[in-house]
């Protein structure tokens, strides 16, 4: 049962303040019902940065001084992915509710023990899927809701910019959570098989650009490339219905959704005739909300017992499992592979009772 916050603020910390934790830093100072009490980091000078605008929120090097603090009841862990299973099963033995930036961790079999960590400390965990909680996306979402695309067909995603290379893990582990996160929330699925390709220019083994694709059950495809070196930057996707078309750019303020009215009525191979439709594009109204405060909000909530989080522990465990896949593909040469869907708990107590 959850507690009863009522009149309560939730004391909350951050572990790691490199390019994500300041961000997290300012949200949560923003978000009612909740207070950064502390912020970890190894690095004093980006500690210092952290003390220097919020002087009230203590700094340390030892993130075990946090996790030690009973009166901190959250923490957000913002540090490299091979961090994450230890800091994260640490914070569940302490009893504290957990945030972890995407991904969850960089292996299914450290996602798993993340996971029996939160159900055995009975402590909420919560994942960085921060586009899942975009109006924009949310928007696309609600069009398929209401069957206005129809059924999706293939859904195509660039994200691709002369970004920021890392040195410990390659293009697909950075910018594919974004993009599989996006697709599997779209499309209330799991994929059967994920194929992956990609190219090593910069740095021996880390791959600085790929192309991912994956095939579900209904039919649908999704294909997304990525890629640190590109001269421009994009982030578009585009949805392919039987109905109609949309198109998801996060570049084009306002108008980040746009609704294609086209598609093809009717072909015929014997006589060689195509019917195509061409009509109205339409912008729908977007709510200029910061996906980072909705997802903070709903940690709070979901912690609170208030809100339902769409990016929950298992949520984060089925896209480490594709990019798993993909990464067994990429180092195939591009093979297909299968994407091993496990049961729900549910079943495999019913298979365990019955067996």
């Amino acid at each position: 049962m959850p507690r009863s916050f009522e009149h309560e603020v939730l004391r909350v910390a951050v572990i790691g303040a490199g390019y994500w934790g300041p961000n997290l830093v300012r949200t949560l100072s923003e978000t009612p019902g909740a207070e950064v009490i502390a912020v970890a980091d190894l690095d004093p000078t980006r500690l210092q940065r952290i003390a220097e605008r919020y002087p009230a929120i203590r700094v340390t090097t030892d993130h075990r001084a946090i996790l030690a603090d009973r009166s901190i009841e959250a923490v957000c862990i913002a540090t490299p992915i091979s961090t994450h299973r230890r800091l994260a099963e640490e914070a569940f033995a302490d009893g504290k509710h957990v945030f972890i930036e995407q991904p969850l961790a960089g292996s299914v079999e450290d996602a798993e023990a993340i996971l029996r960590a939160s159900e055995l400390a009975a402590r909420a965990l919560m994942v960085g899927h921060t586009f899942v909680y975009n109006p924009a996306v949310e928007t696309v979402r609600n069009l398929l809701r209401r069957d206005v695309l129809g059924t999706v067909r293939y859904i195509d995603s660039q994200r691709v910019d002369l970004g920021i290379h890392q040195f410990d893990f390659n293009v697909l582990w950075d910018l594919g959570p974004h993009d599989v996160s996006i697709a599997l929330y779209w499309l209330d699925e799991e994929p059967d098989w994920v194929q992956c390709v990609g190219g090593t220019y910069l740095l021996p083994n880390i791959e600085d650009v790929v192309f991912l694709s994956m095939g579900f059950p209904s039919g649908a495809l999704a294909h997304a490339h990525l890629s640190w070196l590109a001269p421009s930057k994009l982030r578009r996707t585009a949805v392919v219905g039987s109905r109609k078309m949309a198109v998801y750019d996060e570049t084009l303020l306002p108008e980040r959704v746009k609704v294609y009215d086209q598609g093809v009525e009717s072909m015929s191979a014997e006589d060689l005739r195509r019917s195509y439709r061409a009509g109205d594009i339409h912008s729908p109204r977007i709510p200029d909300t910061e996906p980072l405060a909705i997802e903070m909000r709903t940690f709070i909530g979901t912690i609170r017992g208030e809100a339902v989080s769409l990016s929950d522990g298992q949520a984060g465990l089925r896209v480490v499992k594709v990019l798993e896949a993909a990464m067994r593909s990429l180092r195939s040469g591009g093979l297909p592979v299968a994407y091993a869907r496990r049961p729900r708990r549910e079943e495999r107590l019913l298979d365990l009772v019955s067996g």
